[in-house]
């Protein structure tokens, strides 16, 4: 069966991807900042559900580039999924070069011994992917979450192919307009097994419009959607034979 993951942000995110058929989370804060460390309020909620759940560890929107004082926050953040027991986290570190910050994801790698890993989409910024792949053999990284070096999955495909092809032994989780009408080109280059979506509608707009005139809740703010996840998971269904329903 391919895993479907599926990013949230809220308690809402997470009942939706419980009630839609989603195989685990990835927990995060502020998605559309492309996700944040979760309030230790959210971790525990995403303990007490029936789905694993990957926690977000970045501390701050930007980029990858992580200072010794971010990186120490970093290490914090990991025990404290740790003592939740949530399955993982989701890491990365760059270079300014866009490179792989080795040091930097070798702290992280071992203060997450034991708990499940993913490395998020700073490898699309690496200018070597090869490089980043073989980071990662080192590092013990099984798992990666990747566009492909591009702004979409689906546009990033020739690259999601050669990395799968140079790494069979690392699972490469495409993420970035993962959806239900992108599915079938995805699975028809790439061997899929595991895949990662936002499966997110339009949130409408508040009842009380100062909360949008102050800035509360932003222009085109989304929220998880429980039938856009239910749709992904039989498309996957029907892709690796494990569902026949239309």
């Amino acid at each position: 069966m391919i895993i479907l993951e599926v990013c949230v942000e809220d308690a809402a995110g997470i009942a939706a991807a419980t009630v839609g058929g989603a195989d685990r989370i990835e927990l995060c804060a502020a998605l559309a900042l492309g996700g944040l460390t979760p309030s230790a309020g959210l971790i525990a909620l995403a303990a007490a559900s029936p789905l694993p759940a990957m926690a977000m560890i970045r501390p701050r929107a930007g980029d990858f580039v992580w200072s010794a004082p971010e990186q120490d926050a970093m290490l914090y953040e990991i025990s404290v999924v740790r003592a939740a027991g949530l399955a993982g986290i989701v890491i990365g570190a760059s270079l300014p070069d866009g490179r792989l910050d080795a040091a930097a994801m070798s702290r992280l790698v071992q203060a997450a011994q034991g708990l499940d890993i993913t490395l998020h989409r700073a490898i699309d910024l690496t200018p070597d992917p090869a490089e980043a792949l073989a980071q990662c053999r080192d590092l013990g990284i099984r798992r990666i979450l990747t566009s492909g070096g591009a702004q979409t999955a689906l546009s990033g495909i020739d690259r999601l192919a050669l990395m799968q092809a140079t790494a069979p032994d690392i699972t490469m989780m495409p993420g970035g307009g993962v959806s239900v009408d992108t599915i079938a080109k995805l699975s028809s280059r790439l061997t899929l097994t595991e895949v990662h979506a936002s499966c997110s509608s339009a949130m409408p707009p508040p009842s009380n419009p100062d909360v949008a005139a102050f800035g509360f809740q932003p222009a085109h703010a989304k929220a998880t959607d429980s039938a856009a996840i239910a749709a992904l998971r039989r498309a996957l269904g029907q892709i690796d034979g494990s569902d026949t329903r239309g």
